[in-house]
């Protein structure tokens, strides 16, 4: 059963992240992984993301610091392209990284970066 949370987060993971992303996400989910997509919606994007607490470009960079250190790159490029909706620039992103570098290691800065390379190509393509 849908929560007000449920609801509203995946509102806001559609208009983050992308309906199709969002969309395809569950139509891929089964029986086992289609909990934890409607845990992530609920609390990650219903609960969290939709505070006041924080505009959305600052989760975003916080997002992209700590996915880093993560070494998470499935869900870097996820939130690069993510970051660049919620009013981040590529020149903030790099910085992002400089500093992820610094304080993670040049290996998980090298790495980000060429992450967000491939999500700043694929957002090129999209555009064209």
């Amino acid at each position: 059963m849908a929560t007000e949370d449920y609801e509203r987060g995946l509102a806001l993971r559609k208009e983050v992240l992308g309906a199709d992303y969002v969309e395809r996400s569950f139509a891929n989910a089964d029986d086992f992984s289609r909990p934890m997509q409607q845990l992530s919606t609920e609390y990650c994007w219903g609960r969290i993301w939709c505070r006041e607490g924080l505009s959305r470009r600052d989760r975003s960079l916080l997002n992209i610091g700590m996915i880093s250190a993560l070494n998470r790159p499935h869900e870097l490029k996820l939130h690069v392209k993510a970051a660049l909706t919620n009013g981040l620039s590529r020149d903030e992103i790099r910085e992002a990284l400089l500093q992820v570098a610094i304080y993670c290691g040049v290996p998980a800065g090298l790495d980000s970066t060429r992450i967000a390379r491939e999500a700043f190509a694929e957002v090129d393509q999209a555009a064209e």
